[in-house]
């Protein structure tokens, strides 16, 4: 069975009643239903962090001098806290109207309770509540119908994105404007969801859109700036944007520094790192600023750091028997980072099938099943609330915060007074489900960490395994949404839990809130994995150093115990979209490949000057990215002339290599389908085709070379391949010059660079770099030019706009030596050549993905 593989086409010749082998199903990215399992797929970009060093860069790294380099670095700052303060202007949107509308809810809706309790009709209660959340959740909704990528956190699209990865929207300003329009109607909504993780959304947003210095949705804004539209330069502003987001989120700057790196950029230095810490600081600065301001009434101190605060951990001054926490309870925060390692297991598991379900079941159907879906959830869990918070809750006694182990200010004591609900209990008591579920979920997590009084274990039990179902289900319904602050929620129930029952059962005394606090990080980090960011995020949110250790130890365990069974939430859900996304390193056992073991060995490829039919051909019949930009090895040497500059090809081939290579290709070539009238050089027969032996004592590449048909000249090509060409014809040897991009291709072509044949290239249009680079990040496509405007026997001389100098790698090198060379420069492609010089084939992000280089072991281990 030959079956054919396209880069990016999953097209086969097999043929009728013969069937793939997973090996082959997963290489071509189909799905494997035996193991109901979704691979990468390949209709996605890859970002390219390597700078392409062509004459129209070249010309403005000439015009450039140290004090326009300076100019450029400070404007590079000056951008980085715009972005900043920005994300922090943001934020407070944000928590300004989340905060009125909560209000506005529980203020009406717990008056009613009041008032309905007495007079029996608390019915008139639930139907107000539900009135409120589907309001707001009908309105978040249909902002996701408008922009569908502002659903979720936007996470792992983030995470996809700073790991080299093109999300079709996902920066967009319509995405922003209905990711934060909707994110509050959300939270606002009760569904149990966060804004945190929609901020880092967010923030990334304004650190691509800022620098561009143009807007693709108002047409009207555009500044002739060109410097920073790139994808090196807007990759290094979404780093910082979404740093600042997690800033703005939990007022920890160095936390989101620490999250850009760890959570997906593969490319890192010491500016980048500064200017990433700086962006972060300013967001929580400004934040902060705001924040304080309007809800003391007091401006220029600086007292909220982030959209989530935690609180200040301390024991009552005087009391000398009151620790935070002591080496007895180091064991059992080991035992319960293994619990909340299992518990973010099950999480995950549960949701990925649930998504896996929406995936096969409800996208698929009108986008209105969508939205009544959200609104499904959110009557459910509106309800649930609602009888929970009147049924389900115990009584009990309010402490004073001096009587006990914890203490808190009188500003923070407030706050948790304010909350308190007494629901059906008397004065002096509090309703303990409801304070937890008619509350908004950041005053809830307080109540957990600071309440003096003690929340019943049956109701403890109760909040969580409610809310971890109903969490669990509301992930990934069509709705901006976050995880952090649910995960946080529950973990605070399962570790305030764990505190009520050591202290009444085995009679310790404890500190509850460092308990619920490791609850809520055994649980968080068993959900999304992370170490390094989140331990320093926690201890920025905790203000509380000594809590280093605890949090850190209880991560890695919750991280070891979850990874046992299934990836962390935001990778999964990044593979249920198929992204091709890049691990840090690869396996020990895929050093057996090497580079020609994974390559693209069907190449289509253009001259250095092409006629502008060919190019026209070219793009309109394949879909790669990118173009080597070869010559071909004659015996007499041949050059060509690229404006002032003489380029030779004077390699020589032996025999056996030409025979080698046409041998090669010939076999790989069984299956791929034939392109008449276009410049491709991968063509081949439906019919096998036959290379008749050489005459005795007759030098092959000899009699290949001095053919009198030679379809492509160096200079000025003019016909295209035929079916009658032998195989050596097809496939002669290629001189390696540089990498040419479609979008730059379509862009010669719309401008109309080219000149006549009667004409030298020097008199061919210069095209500048602003130019080149204006309508970035959306080039025109092929199918937008007007071909009545093009005369096709102009030829484009494509030298100036290529790549010349593009990393490549041997065909001998091993994989290990190719990932950690694609991961880290932030490769789009990496061209593989032989020892002398001939390009042979082209690795993109899809030939390094995990599971494409699995297939190609077993494929290995099979021929070995």
């Amino acid at each position: 069975m030959a079956c054919c593989g396209n880069s990016y086409c999953c097209q086969c010749c097999c043929r009728e009643g013969e069937t793939r082998t997973p090996e082959e199903l997963a290489i071509l990215g189909e799905i494997r239903d035996e193991e109901d399992e979704i691979l990468p797929r390949k209709d996605y970009e890859s970002l390219d962090y390597d700078r392409c060093i062509n004459e129209p860069y070249v010309e403005v790294l000439e015009g450039m001098d140290n004090k326009k380099a300076k100019k450029y670095e400070a404007v590079r700052w000056i951008l980085v806290f715009t972005i900043g303060v920005t994300v922090g202007l943001v934020g407070m949107f944000v928590d300004f109207f989340v905060r009125l509308f909560s209000h506005l809810k529980f203020t009406l809706v717990g008056n009613s309770v009041e008032e309905c309790s007495e007079k029996g009709c608390l019915a008139l209660s639930l139907l107000e509540l539900l009135a409120f959340n589907m309001s707001f959740v009908f309105i978040a909704s249909v902002l996701v119908l408008i922009e569908p990528v502002a659903a979720g956190s936007g996470i792992p699209e983030i995470k996809s994105y700073l790991n080299g990865v093109k999300i079709p929207g996902i920066v967009r300003l319509r995405t922003f404007i209905c990711k934060i329009v909707g994110v509050l109607f959300t939270v606002s909504g009760g569904l149990f969801v966060g804004k945190e993780g929609p901020m880092i959304h967010s923030g990334a947003i304004v650190g691509a859109g800022l620098p561009q210095f143009q807007s693709i949705t108002f047409k009207k804004i555009r500044f002739d700036f060109p410097y920073f539209r790139s994808d090196r330069d807007k990759r290094d502003f979404v780093s910082a944007g979404a740093a600042a987001g997690v800033a703005a989120a939990f007022g920890a700057p160095i936390g989101g520094t620490l999250f850009s790196l760890e959570e997906g950029s593969s490319f890192w230095n010491q500016a980048l790192t500064w200017k990433v810490l700086f962006c972060s600081m300013s967001a929580t600065f400004t934040l902060n600023f705001f924040r304080s301001g309007i809800h003391f009434n007091k401006w220029g101190i600086f007292q909220l750091p982030g959209l989530l605060n935690f609180g200040e951990f301390k024991c009552p001054e005087g009391d000398k028997n009151c620790h935070l926490w002591t080496i007895v309870d180091l064991a059992f925060f080991v035992l319960m980072g293994v619990v909340g390692g299992l518990l973010g297991a099950l999480f995950n598991f549960v949701n990925k099938s649930l998504a896996k379900y929406r995936i096969r079941h409800i996208h698929p159907k009108a986008k209105f099943i969508r939205v009544l879906e959200s609104l499904l959830v959110t009557m459910v869990t509106t309800v649930v609330i609602f009888v929970a918070s009147m049924t389900l809750g115990e009584c009990r006694d309010l402490v004073s915060p001096t009587t006990h182990n914890t203490t808190v200010t009188v500003a923070n004591k407030d706050d948790i007074h304010s909350t308190i609900r007494q629901f059906f209990c008397p004065n002096k008591t509090y309703n303990d489900m409801a304070t937890l579920f008619f509350n908004p979920q950041e005053a809830a997590i307080y109540q957990l960490f600071h309440q003096n009084g003690t929340f019943s274990p049956v109701t403890l039990s109760v909040f969580f395994v409610l809310y971890f179902l109903l969490a669990c289900w509301t992930y990934g319904v069509s709705v901006p949404s976050g995880l952090f602050v649910p995960a946080l929620l529950g973990g605070a129930a399962f570790g305030r839990l764990v505190a009520n029952l050591l202290n009444i059962n085995l009679g310790m005394d404890i500190y509850s809130g460092t308990y619920a606090l490791i609850g809520a990080a055994s649980f968080l980090g068993g959900v999304v994995r992370m170490t390094i960011s989140l331990t320093v995020i926690l201890i920025e949110s905790t203000n509380e150093i000594s809590y280093g250790l605890p949090i850190m130890i209880t991560l890695m365990v919750a991280k070891w115990t979850g990874d046992f069974f299934n990836k962390g939430i935001y990778d999964i859900h990044i593979d249920l979209k198929g992204v091709p996304l890049l691990e840090w390193e690869t396996e020990v056992e895929m050093d057996k490949l090497t580079a020609s073991d994974i390559m693209e060995p069907n190449l289509t490829y253009v001259y250095p000057h092409t006629r502008v039919q060919s190019l026209v051909s070219i793009l309109r019949t394949t879909v790669y990215h990118a173009f080597p930009v070869v010559t071909e090895n004659r015996q007499n040497e041949r050059d060509f002339m690229k404006g002032n500059i003489l380029v030779s090809n004077n390699i020589r081939f032996k025999k056996s290599s030409v025979v080698s290579r046409a041998s090669e290709q010939r076999r790989r070539s069984q299956s791929m389908k034939s392109y008449p009238s276009s410049e491709l050089r991968n063509v081949c027969d439906d019919q096998a085709v036959v290379v008749e032996p050489a005459e005795e004592g007759e030098d092959m590449l000899q009699q290949m070379l001095e053919r009198r048909y030679a379809p492509y000249p160096n200079l000025y090509p003019d016909q295209s391949p035929s079916e009658e060409w032998t195989m050596e014809e097809r496939f002669r040897p290629l001189t390696f010059h540089g990498l040419i991009l479609r979008s730059q291709l379509v862009n010669l072509l719309i401008r109309g660079v080219c000149y006549a044949e009667n004409q030298s290239s020097a008199t061919q249009p210069r095209l500048s770099y602003a130019e080149m680079t204006e309508d970035y990040p959306r080039y025109p496509d092929i199918h937008d030019l007007d071909l009545a405007l093009l005369n096709p026997r102009m030829i484009v001389d494509v030298t100036p706009y290529m790549n010349p100098c593009p990393y490549t790698v041997s065909s001998n090198t091993h994989i290990s030596q190719v990932f950690n060379l694609f991961r880290t420069m932030g490769l789009r492609h990496l061209p593989v050549v032989n020892a002398v010089g001939e390009i042979v084939g082209i690795i993109t992000r899809h030939n390094l993905t995990h599971e494409f280089l699995l297939a190609k072991l077993r494929q290995h281990y099979i021929t070995v």
